[in-house]
C-alpha cells in the first residue's frame, strides 16, 4: 500500500523509506558554468593571441559570477553543490585564466620570475578561495578579507587591455605586468579589508537621481571600456589598504574575521 508519502507497507511488515533523489538546481548553476565558459574563452583566446578577447572573457565571467549567487538567493535555490561548483569555476576564470593569459602576454619574456609571478598568483586566487569557503560563517558580509579573486582577475585582464587597446605589446610591459601580478596575487591572501557592497539590497526604493547616476555612470564606461574598467578597478584594489590605514589610526580592529571557523579565539590576534 502507497499512502502518498514514499513510504510502503508490504505484507503489515516494517515501514520502508524511499530516498528522494537529490537533484541539482538548473537555473543558479548556468550562470556558473557560463562563467566557467568565460575563463576557459579566455585562455583559448590567449593561446591564439587574441589578448583583447582573452580579456573580455575574464570580465564577461565576473559578471556572470556576480549574478549565480543573487539567482540562487532570489530563486531560494542554495545548495552545497552549487557552493563547490561556484568556487571551482572561480578558481578556473579568476585563478589559472588571468595567470595562464598574464604569462603567455608578457611574463614568458621574464623566464623563472615570469613563471614565478603566475604561479604565485595562481595559488594565492586558490588559498584565497579556500579561505573563503572556511570562513563563510563568520565573515562580517560587509567586507571581503582580502582582495576578492574577480577583482584581482580583473586588475590583471584589465592591464592586458588597455595595454592591447592600446597597441603596447607585452614584451614592454614585462616587469609592470609582473608587479601588477604579485600584487593583485598577494593582496588576495592579505587580512586587508575590501568592502563586500553585500549590504546594498536591490529590492529598496532609491531616489530618482539615483538611475540617473547609474545611467551616467554607463554613458562614462562606454566612452573608453578597457580604461575606464581598469580604472575603477585600480581604484578598488587600493581602496582595502585605504581602509586598513583608516581603521589603524582610530584604532578599530583591522581584521574583519578570525582566519579559522575552528579556533574563534584567533579574532584577538589580528588588530
Amino acid at each position: 500500500m502507497h499512502d502518498g508519502n514514499d513510504l510502503d507497507l508490504i505484507d503489515n511488515g516494517p515501514v520502508v523509506v524511499r530516498k528522494r533523489r537529490k537533484g541539482i538546481y538548473i537555473l543558479p548553476n548556468l550562470f556558473t558554468l557560463a562563467a566557467l565558459f568565460g575563463g576557459f574563452y579566455a585562455i583559448v583566446m590567449a593561446v591564439n593571441g587574441r589578448f583583447e578577447l582573452a580579456a573580455v572573457g575574464v570580465f564577461c565571467a565576473m559578471v556572470l559570477d556576480s549574478l549565480d549567487g543573487r539567482v540562487a538567493r532570489m530563486t531560494n535555490t542554495q545548495s552545497a553543490f552549487g557552493e563547490q561548483m561556484d568556487s571551482l569555476s572561480d578558481m578556473v576564470s579568476f585563478g589559472a585564466a588571468p595567470a595562464l593569459i598574464s604569462y603567455v602576454w608578457a611574463l614568458k619574456g621574464l623566464g623563472r620570475w615570469g613563471w614565478f609571478a603566475a604561479f604565485v598568483y595562481c595559488a594565492c586566487a586558490a588559498l584565497r578561495l579556500a579561505r573563503f569557503n572556511v570562513n563563510t560563517a563568520v565573515v562580517d558580509k560587509r567586507y571581503f578579507q582580502g582582495l576578492p579573486s574577480p577583482a584581482a582577475a580583473a586588475l590583471v585582464a584589465g592591464f592586458i587591455w588597455v595595454c592591447t587597446d592600446l597597441g603596447v605589446k607585452g614584451d614592454a610591459v614585462a616587469w609592470p605586468m609582473f608587479v601588477l601580478a604579485m600584487y593583485a596575487g598577494l593582496t588576495m591572501v592579505t587580512n586587508v579589508p575590501f568592502y563586500s557592497f553585500k549590504d546594498v539590497s536591490m529590492k529598496r526604493s532609491v531616489p530618482f537621481v539615483v538611475i540617473v547616476l547609474i545611467a551616467l555612470g554607463i554613458a562614462v564606461i562606454n566612452i573608453d571600456p578597457p580604461t575606464v574598467m581598469f580604472g575603477l578597478f585600480v581604484v578598488y584594489g587600493l581602496s582595502g589598504y585605504a581602509v586598513y590605514g583608516w581603521r589603524k589610526a582610530k584604532g578599530v580592529q583591522t581584521s574583519v574575521i578570525s582566519t579559522s571557523t575552528d579556533e574563534p579565539d584567533e579574532r584577538g590576534l589580528h588588530k
